[in-house]
């Protein structure tokens, strides 16, 4: 599992500095990039060099309990799923002060071309993230 951690902005809340549902989204997508960079897989790199895009063609969150503004969320990403073409990313966010868990969800990303084709993921990336899969299915209970 990834561990890296957002803070709760005042643009991402309601009028009761409540974070609103719609910027749970981000936050994901905070945790696979710097997931990835610490893999040696930066996005700008992936996109540039292997010539290849991650795109989002699903996403699911369940809500927990909510996050207030100014708030330290800890983002949980672990790889659950990689195919040829795709993977799947679970993501936790927890409240850093007490751990009490705000949301679930997962997202798929599908390796594509600039014009949107379908290709197999980069090898090195894949394998990678095969290594973290594995990982990730060694430590559950």
């Amino acid at each position: 599992m990834h561990v890296t951690t957002v803070r709760a902005r005042y643009a991402e809340t309601d009028q009761a500095g409540v974070v609103y549902h719609a910027s749970y989204l981000p936050w994901f997508e905070v945790g696979r990039t710097e997931m990835l960079r610490d893999l040696g897989f930066p996005y700008a790199e992936i996109e540039r060099r292997l010539g290849v895009l991650l795109t989002v063609t699903e996403a699911g969150l369940n809500f927990h309990a909510p996050a207030r503004y100014d708030e330290v969320i800890v983002v949980e990403t672990t790889v659950t799923d990689v195919r040829r073409v795709r993977l799947r990313l679970a993501t936790g966010l927890r409240r850093q002060l007490g751990g009490d868990l705000l949301c679930t969800g997962h997202v798929w990303l599908a390796a594509v071309t600039r014009e949107g084709k379908p290709v197999p993921l980069p090898a090195d990336l894949r394998a990678c993230l095969l290594r973290l899969q594995a990982d990730a299915q060694g430590s559950s209970p």
